[in-house]
């Protein structure tokens, strides 16, 4: 079985994967997958850190495999400075042996669905944080993860069954408005994240950021962030009206 979530935040916000607000994990098996949308936050001050080996043991600990999409809130030089391996048919880091980084611009076969994952975002906050301590500027796409990902995506002729992703793309944020306390601002990510809406044929696209559980049927997106939904041959099972 495969389930989605929104962000966790270190410790901050992982209370939705508690035994009690999840009793359904009692039933997973290491063959199980919970996907984290972004804002993975259990790579943070290093290997040293107190927290962070104890965010990762609980993590690591609990009876499914943990997949993490990176959002802007992460030490992304940190989560590069893992080995990089091969796993299911794209490029991952292991952070341990069952909390696994899925890497920007890579596809992955999971129950013998692909999914296309480009995590990263552009943090609203950034003004309010240090440079190399709380905030990172690889949170923002590179031109050769881009065109990686273009090229991933030209070999499966861009046709994937889901994408999972921290932020969307910019004319989805202009359209859900006030709802998200954004705006679109032109930026790499959320640019390169608009030409996949367009040319990409998939069933359903997963993201994170907004702190918002809300289907948006029109445009085949599932935002999440307290709500843990079961992937489901159709549609997700999302509790929210449709935007």
């Amino acid at each position: 079985m495969i389930f989605l979530t929104g962000d966790t935040h270190g410790m901050t916000d992982w209370h939705k994967l508690s035994t009690r607000q999840f009793p359904l994990q009692k039933q997973l098996t290491r063959d199980d997958f919970v996907i984290i949308c972004g804002d993975f936050g259990g790579v943070w001050a290093g290997p040293d850190s107190r927290l962070d080996r104890y965010v990762l043991k609980w993590y690591d600990e609990k009876p499914f495999t943990t997949l993490f999409v990176d959002g802007n809130h992460e030490n992304h030089p940190l989560l590069a400075s893992y080995p990089e391996e091969s796993w299911m048919g794209g490029r991952i880091h292991r952070i341990r042996p069952h909390v696994i980084h899925l890497m920007r611009g890579e596809i992955y076969t999971l129950e013998g669905k692909t999914f296309f994952t480009f995590g990263g975002a552009p943090s609203v906050d950034k003004n309010w944080r240090v440079r190399g301590v709380s905030w990172w500027p690889e949170e923002i796409a590179s031109p050769e993860e881009i065109e990686r990902a273009r090229q991933n995506l030209d070999r499966v002729g861009w046709k994937v069954d889901y994408v999972v992703t921290h932020t969307i793309w910019n004319t989805l944020i202009a359209q859900l408005g006030t709802l998200l306390s954004k705006k679109p601002v032109p930026n790499p990510t959320e640019d390169f994240l608009e030409e996949v809406r367009y040319k990409l044929d998939y069933q359903w696209w997963f993201a994170g950021h907004f702190h918002l559980d809300r289907m948006i049927a029109s445009e085949k997106c599932c935002l999440l962030y307290d709500q843990v939904v079961q992937l489901a041959p159709c549609l997700p099972v999302v509790n929210q009206e449709e935007a």
